[in-house]
């Protein structure tokens, strides 16, 4: 089928490949790594044609792009539920964002975060997956520092940096070995930083 073909497509077709694509990257992404994971293989999965990914997508590095913002997103409403339902207690409140990616090491399928395997594996500051990763990881490093700052902790900053610290180490200690019992572990250390920090 040659482009002109596809190209009189209806747009919602048009629209159903585009969403196909997406999703089967978002899959393969996190399954095998981005560098690992090749257009051809997308559209593979995906069931759709190279034509059809780049009519949606201007390149890989933007699909990858999309791909994280969405993941960062989804991620980002989760967690605020659960800040929500911790009530109006700034130390419960950042014990809830700890259960919240507690819970995600616990799920079967887990590699890690996506975005901090995106911000390992793209090196180049300029790649826009890598901005994408690095734009998420300040803003939950600047909500940790907002929420440790009405516990009040006496330093804000060293407190959230501790518990982001605390929660990226437990992501990739758990990817390498497993190590049974670090969730566990992981909410018990920061519950001790918490309070070292409300205390100091």
């Amino acid at each position: 089928m040659n482009s002109a073909a596809i190209d009189t497509k209806p747009a919602g077709e048009r629209k159903n490949a585009a969403q196909r694509v997406f999703e089967a990257a978002q899959e393969l992404f996190y399954e095998k790594g981005i560098r690992a994971v090749g257009v051809d293989e997308i559209v593979a999965r995906a069931g759709v044609t190279k034509p059809s990914l780049y009519r949606a997508f201007a390149s890989k590095d933007a699909l990858v792009a999309a791909c994280l913002k969405n993941a960062a997103e989804r991620d980002r409403i989760a967690m605020e539920a659960e800040i929500a339902r911790a009530g109006g207690d700034p130390a419960r409140q950042l014990l809830a964002i700890v259960h919240y990616e507690v819970a995600k090491m616990e799920a079967g399928h887990f590699r890690g975060c996506a975005v901090s395997n995106a911000a390992t594996e793209l090196a180049e500051p300029d790649h826009p997956g890598r901005v994408v990763a690095n734009a998420c990881k300040t803003e939950l490093r600047a909500r940790l520092k907002e929420i440790a700052a009405a516990l009040p902790a006496a330093d804000p900053g060293t407190l959230a940096d501790g518990l982001l610290m605390l929660v990226e180490g437990a992501f990739s200690l758990h990817h390498a070995c497993g190590c049974p019992g670090l969730p566990g572990r992981l909410e018990k250390n920061a519950e001790l930083l918490i309070a070292a920090h409300r205390a100091g």
